[in-house]
């Protein structure tokens, strides 16, 4: 009997190689495993798709993330976007894109409901109190990880701690730190192509199993400006009639304006991941719009780490609690689903399109040195992005008092010593030796923590 690799049905490729309920059902299982952040989700892709079905070879799996780590968005679920297009079209693409944020978007509408229900009684506060410790140094980790990838020269540490600085002291904005290390990444390929050597070269050594399906089947389109307008065309529709309708119901002056412009346009900045933009959103959701708290958007963090799907999910909560507390003329749930499912959608409409329209012209980003020059810059910026974050997280978790000090250009955030957390402090600790000495996953070291603080809330309910 023939394979179906061995059954191309067009030019265009694999439109009819992997039937697509098949696919579908399989796109529906990773979606369940996506836990532990963009490592943990592309681990899980590669082992169900190059290692067990087989339906593409290594070098393809890594040649489409490189592509997806050009773009703005989370990379993790562009690459499966890209990989369901490769396989079957763009449908395969919706599918494998829609169904990778669908169980996150579920289990995180359910978890935000709780919060703003119960998250004031004493068992939950304790146990969101003892898994914010946890979140702070899982951002940490995430530092330590991502600088030892990206930081393979003293020039790349320099640019990643003056990106720190800007952010931190200088309140830069977060887009515009990121277009400067892109040109400075730019230019130091160009001046100093030294600076760019890859600390793991070996990454990409490994051939992997021999794929069913041969590169030349997979799925293609030739460049086209006019598929590209299209898309684009396709997409802004797609973005703006759910707004346009959301407007409508609750007045152009409502909280939804505001979100579904801010979160749009966090989606088209959020180079380097979840953890970079987050500084971002904190900042903004925070500090300028005021729709939670510091200790929401950490709490927030949490929800998101313990759900499956892109973290950068973390945004359908802010949405949330920040249109419960503002619901203008509607009711305040009412607000608040659909201030989520909002923020859902135009955070990650435009990922279909980024991948849509570029992946014709993968072979030309792929092999364009200068592109991949900036994009060593931008995550050497993003480290010092991320270790902003951890220091932000780390005052606000650890001190109950925090004030801000101000002389120019210069902002500090600056925590109170004698209103240190014990109890915030022996979680982070606990936590970090599981993470980092005991090696336990993200999802157990948040459960063993998150025990404590149920065993808190007990001891403090009985207590009183």
């Amino acid at each position: 009997m023939t394979s179906p690799a061995e059954q191309p049905d067009s030019a265009h490729g694999a439109r009819g190689l992997i039937p697509l309920g098949e696919a579908t059902r399989t796109w529906f299982a990773i979606s369940l495993q996506t836990f532990g952040g963009p490592a943990g989700q592309i681990a899980v892709m590669q082992h169900a798709l190059v290692d067990d079905k087989r339906w593409i070879g290594q070098r393809r799996f890594l040649h489409a993330l490189s592509f997806c780590t050009l773009l703005p968005g989370p990379e993790a679920q562009q690459l499966a976007i890209y990989i369901g297009w490769l396989l079957n079209g763009v449908p395969g693409g919706l599918i494998a894109g829609i169904l990778f944020v669908l169980p996150g978007v579920l289990a995180l509408l359910g978890l935000s409901a709780l919060y703003v229900s119960a998250g004031d009684t004493t068992i939950v506060t304790a146990v969101l109190a003892a898994v914010a410790p946890a979140v702070l140094v899982i951002v940490a980790q995430a530092v330590v990880r991502v600088g030892g990838r990206a930081l393979g020269h003293p020039r790349l540490v320099a640019l990643a701690a003056a990106a720190f600085v800007a952010l931190s002291v200088f309140k830069i904005p977060f887009p515009l730190v990121i277009g400067v290390a892109a040109v400075v990444g730019w230019a130091l390929g160009r001046w100093a192509p030294d600076t760019m050597r890859e600390k793991h070269p070996a990454r990409d050594d490994p051939e992997g199993p021999t794929p069913l399906i041969s590169d030349d089947q997979l799925h293609s389109e030739p460049p086209s400006g006019i598929h590209a307008v299209k898309v684009v065309g396709v997409g802004v529709l797609a973005w703006a009639a759910p707004v346009a309708l959301v407007l409508a119901l609750a007045g152009r002056d409502s909280i939804f304006a505001d979100m579904a412009t801010f979160f749009t346009g966090a989606a088209l900045v959020t180079f380097g991941g979840a953890y970079a933009v987050l500084a971002y959103v904190a900042q903004k959701a925070v500090q300028f719009y005021g729709w939670l708290t510091p200790g929401e958007m950490i709490t927030g963090l949490a929800l998101a780490e313990t759900t499956p799907g892109p973290l950068i999910m973390v945004v359908q909560f802010v949405a949330f609690v920040g249109a419960y507390h503002d619901p203008g003329s509607l009711n305040p749930w009412v607000a608040a689903v659909l201030a989520s499912l909002l923020t859902t959608w135009v955070t990650f409409v435009p990922c279909f399109v980024f991948v849509f329209v570029g992946a014709p012209y993968v072979e030309r980003l792929r092999g364009n040195h200068a592109l991949s020059a900036a994009l060593r810059g931008i995550m050497a910026a993003v480290v010092g992005v991320i270790a902003n974050l951890a220091v932000y997280f780390a005052i606000h978790t650890l001190f109950s008092d925090v004030r801000t000090m101000a002389w120019g250009p210069v902002e500090l955030q600056l925590p109170q010593p004698g209103s240190l957390k014990p109890l915030s402090l022996g979680v982070a600790l606990f936590a970090a030796i599981l993470l980092f000495r005991a090696r336990w996953s993200v999802m157990r070291t948040l459960g063993a923590c998150a025990l404590v603080g149920l065993a808190a809330g007990i001891f403090q309910l009985f207590a009183t």
